[in-house]
């Protein structure tokens, strides 16, 4: 994926709701400078709708492994998945008052974000992580997420001196005007990780990629840093 050009940035918009099948919500980037060519990837979850796509319907991937049961509640502090050459820190993401999810800072191109109001990794839910696919400095640290293959592993070191480890069922990649909030974002009775990035064609009239990629991973093991 190419680079890109320097002069914009992105703002992710989010609208938080709750609902039935719990925290749904669909990712969607919003380029808030002048246009001047492909911007950077952003990568976040963002603004709620109720309208349906025909992913939601889909099945999730079945597990390759065991899920292990859920670890109390604790802060991300890195994230490793050696596949792909990810070694990075972790930002917390937070909405404003506008109800807009900040990205992580665009500035640092190896950083991931954790939607801390959301399941933390590991604890019981789907915990939800977010990175830069590209910056106006060049690739960013989930530049190769869609490379990812089922089995392969993400480490999650946390605050709590433990090291919660995925297993990677499944790399989907959803247009963006139908993206499957309930089966992203929804309740679900294990632990549970995604992991999401823009992906697609990069769109010069919108300023945008047209695509998410999703990684879809279940809680496999847990261990002492």
């Amino acid at each position: 994926m190419a680079g890109p050009a320097a002069g914009t940035s992105r703002l992710l918009r989010a609208g938080m709701g709750a609902a039935a099948v719990g925290l749904l919500l669909i990712y969607n980037s919003v380029d808030v400078a002048p246009s001047s060519g492909p911007g950077p990837g952003q990568a976040a979850p963002p603004a709620a709708t109720a309208s349906a796509s025909p992913g939601d319907a889909a099945p999730a991937a079945k597990p390759a492994t065991p899920a292990a049961p859920g670890l109390k509640r604790a802060k991300p502090t890195r994230l490793r998945i050696p596949q792909i050459a990810v070694d990075a820190p972790f930002t917390e993401l937070t909405v404003n008052p506008a109800g807009e999810l900040n990205a992580p800072p665009p500035e640092d191109k190896n950083l991931v974000g954790w939607y801390r109001d959301g399941a933390s990794p590991g604890e019981r839910g789907a915990a939800v992580v977010a990175g830069h696919v590209d910056t106006t400095k060049g690739p960013a640290v989930f530049l190769l997420l869609s490379l990812l293959v089922p089995g392969n592993k993400v480490e999650v070191q946390r605050a709590d001196g433990t090291v919660a480890v995925f297993s990677v069922d499944s790399v989907e990649t959803f247009a963006k005007n139908a993206f499957p909030d309930q089966r992203v974002y929804g309740k679900t009775a294990d632990s549970q990780l995604r992991l999401i990035t823009c992906g697609g064609v990069y769109d010069k009239k919108r300023k945008d990629y047209l695509d998410n990629v999703v990684v879809f991973a279940h809680l496999e093991s847990s261990r002492k840093a």
